[in-house]
């Protein structure tokens, strides 16, 4: 199956994520390494002191070669994927990408970690550890075989 890890920089959890689902078979987007000798989009490669800027800076780097070669890879790996996994914590653009998943019919499944309750969450399979989210998506990989996907 071919999962789009969303998640944080910041979550320490992703990157073993990523390495346990590889290791099941599972053909994997992580965001840190998106293609090989690429180690992921960071504001700081275009400017230092991105956590300065005001809206209209944000707006203008938006638009940045560097920002639209990183969320080219991201929007093509949401399209490619099977199913998504939110891992949390994580932030906006994580969310955003598991609303990609649900609003176009594609399986997300979101492996909570401690902090706020979110009644949106409902929108995905709830899993509580990595062994679950394994089970999860052989699940659904036997239901993708057997619907000819």
């Amino acid at each position: 199956m071919r999962i789009y890890v969303a998640s944080s920089w910041r979550n320490d959890r992703q990157p073993r994520v990523v390495r346990t689902l590889r290791k099941a078979g599972h053909t994997v987007y992580d965001f840190r390494h998106p293609t090989p000798g690429d180690n992921g989009f960071h504001w700081s490669e275009i400017d230092p002191k991105w956590q300065e800027w005001a809206p209209a800076d944000f707006a203008k780097a938006l638009n940045h070669p560097l920002a639209e070669h990183g969320y080219e890879n991201d929007r093509r790996a949401l399209e490619w994927a099977d199913a998504g996994l939110l891992v949390l914590p994580c932030g906006r653009s994580a969310h955003l990408e598991a609303g990609y998943f649900v609003g176009n019919g594609k399986p997300l499944v979101i492996l909570l970690a401690h902090g706020e309750p979110e009644l949106m969450y409902r929108m995905g399979k709830i899993c509580l550890g990595l062994t679950e989210v394994l089970n999860v998506f052989c699940d659904l990989e036997i239901l993708q075989s057997a619907s000819g996907g």
